[in-house]
């Protein structure tokens, strides 16, 4: 990149009070969410990450360098090509469980088979069952209390999408998912063990006693003394 078409020091600066300010919205939306599906939160969310990205690309246009900034799912989708203003949008959500204790899921289904059902024998088998818990209580419920039903969380995803119009009754129904397009994601929210695992990484390079007794060090050579860690 020539050094003309280089962004200036105030650009840098500017794009980096934005990424202070989608920060404080960010906070706030958490603070004021109304649940765990809040769209406020996953608004707030993709603001961040847009911000984050514009500054992540000016700062190492202008100084080549970079930051540790990483949104989990930005990348992986297109720019936004929908309604600046959308008339309708659709929630799509996709939640992976394993069953994880099959006799813990069929005593669940067993018993809400005695107390609501007259005719018994859905809840004799896994498939059965599943279909009678998720038939009785609603996604979210299964969601917070997924460990009661046997299951064990996998990955999940939810995605807001823009449309022109609201979706005639019974247009999609046949292929719920067929026509999601990435382009019309307003926002976008990923849940994944392996985010979990890059955190666990990190803190297990943070702890290594190598550091540590490379720390003491640094202070013996400068006659400091390490703080208490008990204080």
């Amino acid at each position: 990149m020539s050094d003309a078409a280089q962004p200036t020091a105030a650009e840098v600066r500017a794009a980096a009070e934005a990424v202070k300010t989608a920060l404080d919205r960010h906070l706030a939306a958490v603070e004021r969410r109304s649940g765990e599906d809040d769209p406020a939160v996953y608004e707030a969310f993709n603001q961040l990450a847009a911000a984050a990205e514009v500054y992540d690309e000016l700062l190492y246009d202008r100084y080549d360098e970079v930051t540790p900034f990483e949104i989990p799912g930005a990348e992986d989708l297109p720019p936004y090509a929908g309604p600046e203003e959308p008339n309708a949008i659709s929630v799509l959500i996709r939640r992976d469980y394993a069953v994880a204790e099959p006799e813990r899921l069929l005593a669940q289904a067993q018993r809400v088979e005695a107390a609501d059902y007259e005719e018994g024998g859905a809840a004799g088998t896994v498939h059965g069952a599943l279909g009678l818990l998720f038939g009785e209580f609603e996604p979210d419920e299964i969601a917070s209390r997924h460990k009661e039903f046997g299951l064990e969380e996998g990955d999940s995803t939810l995605w807001v999408t823009a449309a022109d119009e609201p979706a005639e009754p019974g247009e999609w129904l046949e292929a719920p998912f067929e026509q999601a397009d990435a382009q019309r994601v307003v926002c976008r929210f990923d849940v994944s063990a392996v985010f979990d695992d890059e955190i666990d990484e990190i803190d297990e390079d943070v702890e290594d006693p190598e550091d540590t007794e490379d720390v003491e060090d640094d202070l013996d050579r400068e006659g400091l003394e390490p703080l208490d860690a008990e204080r």
